[in-house]
């Protein structure tokens, strides 16, 4: 039987599978295709196109992002910020260096406007204390990551249990205090958002500080995210992503032979939806956590081993969506970046049954102000949890009707012209995706993120890294980011080489 350790015993090279064209992937893949020991290389991409997060559409004359929007913390140790530099896509102020040095502790700037559901303004100065409140105490929560233990389970809980202390010492009348209990639930909404998950309720409080916020201007790409992921794609030699080859099931741990290659052995075989096979030494597997959870049973034969499989149950993995509208001409105000929407009578103190079908708008933290598109313009909401995949449900005319009805609410404006069009995510509903994007959960902890790291086989004896794993879920301090999901790729990369080219290891800067 052939050898296939590191003893560059494989004939012609190692076969390395990458499953999954999304950064991830493409970040492993591109690191591989640049050494000489690695000459059969294939990425195996289930939809037909690259970049899976990474989705820029042309729409309303521009581009807009269904997926990620943002590279959060634009700055030296951020590789997405370097790798997009290096490709020329960032303008001179994202480049700058005072932008670079913006310390945002990753907190979401405060709006320009501030509406409730009957059409009336909140006072900015009211908006900004709750503000300063809400991320006072998001900050503290970093204080319980060496702590023996946390006074509850979840970040909500923590959130809740201080801010009913704080409502104890408020003065103003009724009325007043209702309306910032309302402002403080839109931030628990938006924080939904961010952190993609239903509710707070449902994120752990002991590891949520381990979360890594670098420094740096969250910044967008003018000409779209993609393009990054197309830079990409591109300095990979012709073929090596295979289109619309959805994966079925992973066999490992076996000596598989193929007719192509008579004599040879190979452990890994992959098998594709299609019935065809790809044999591999090595497989990278990127796939979103929310794809893993819903195929856990039949992706990999034998199954995974127990404890890995309970990091995949038990790390959080939740949907946020956008929703973009266009309008003719624009009811905000010139220099508006973000619209906040306030809904009355609601309090993060007070638990409400989701009423999905009558009020899944209502998760609704507001609208973005994307940059307009010469004479088109653009708002784009975000709502979160299982209102957000509701929405997913509904056609693109009762999202239009809701929103624009909406909107002629919040603003008092009865007459406002409805929108132009809709366009939005259905990131739930994505077959190869099944939601946004991981967060550490109530019941897992960061050493789950670090178990699904883990390559198998997990003795590492003989039989090495027959199948690593990469993607953002496998980042401990970057997860549900695009740098997170890079550096994943780049670190399985490095794996492979430093079992089959040690002597190529370049000592890198720890990111």
């Amino acid at each position: 039987m052939e050898s296939t350790g590191g003893d560059g015993k494989a004939p012609g090279g190692p076969r390395v599978l990458v499953v999954g064209g999304g950064i991830a992937g493409l970040g492993a893949a591109q690191r591989l295709c640049g050494h000489p020991a690695f000459p059969h290389l294939r990425v195996l991409e289930a939809t037909a196109r690259a970049g899976g997060r990474i989705r820029s559409e042309r729409s309303f004359g521009g581009v807009v992002e269904v997926g990620a929007h943002w590279i959060h913390g634009p700055s030296r140790g951020n590789p997405v910020f370097q790798l997009a530099a290096e490709y020329g896509l960032l303008g001179e102020k994202e480049l700058s260096e005072e932008n670079q040095l913006v310390e945002t502790g990753g907190h979401v700037g405060l709006p320009c406007v501030s509406y409730t559901s009957s059409g009336v303004r909140v006072n900015l100065q009211l908006v900004a204390e709750m503000a300063t409140l809400f991320y006072g105490l998001i900050d503290q929560t970093r204080e319980f990551l060496q702590a023996a233990e946390t006074p509850v389970p979840s970040v909500g809980e923590f959130l809740r249990k201080e801010i009913r202390q704080h409502v104890a010492g408020w003065t103003e009348d009724e009325e007043t205090k209702k309306l910032k209990l309302a402002v403080l639930n839109a931030f628990f909404n938006l924080e939904c958002c961010v952190s993609g998950t239903h509710s707070m309720d449902l994120v752990a409080l002991a590891p949520f500080g381990e979360y890594t916020v670098l420094p740096g201007l969250d910044c967008t790409f003018s000409k779209g995210y993609q393009g990054l992921t197309n830079c990409m794609m591109a300095s990979l030699p012709e073929d090596t992503v295979v289109f619309e080859k959805p994966v079925k099931t992973i066999h490992w741990n076996g000596a598989f032979q193929e007719a192509a290659f008579p004599g040879e052995t190979f452990p890994v075989s992959v098998e594709c939806e299609d019935g065809d096979r790809f044999p591999a030494h090595h497989v990278i597997v990127t796939v979103p956590l929310g794809f893993l959870k819903e195929h856990l049973d039949t992706f990999f034969d034998p199954p995974l081993p127990a404890e890995k499989a309970e990091a995949i149950r038990k790390i959080g993995f939740g949907t946020n969506n956008k929703i973009f509208l266009e309008f003719e001409e624009p009811f905000w105000e010139p220099d508006c970046q973000l619209i906040q929407v306030v809904w009355e009578d609601t309090s993060p103190l007070e638990d409400p049954a989701p009423a999905l079908r009558d009020a899944w708008f209502r998760k609704l933290i507001g609208f973005v102000v994307l940059p307009a598109f010469g004479s088109v313009h653009v708002l784009c909401g975000f709502i979160a949890g299982l209102e957000s995949e509701f929405m997913e449900t509904l056609s693109d005319e009762e999202v239009l009707l809701c929103l624009t009805q909406v909107l002629q609410r919040v603003t008092g404006n009865p007459r406002l012209p409805a929108p132009k069009s809709v366009l939005r995510s259905r990131w739930h509903s994505a077959p190869y995706t099944r939601g946004s994007y991981s967060y550490v959960a109530v019941g897992s902890t960061g050493d789950d993120l670090d178990l699904l790291a883990q390559p198998l086989p997990a003795d590492g004896t003989d039989a090495q890294l027959q199948i690593l794993f990469a993607g953002e879920a496998t980042h401990r301090t970057f997860y549900s980011t695009t740098h997170g999901a890079l550096l994943s790729g780049w670190r399985e990369a490095d794996r492979l080489l430093g079992l089959w080219a040690p002597q190529a290891q370049q000592p890198r800067p720890r990111l």
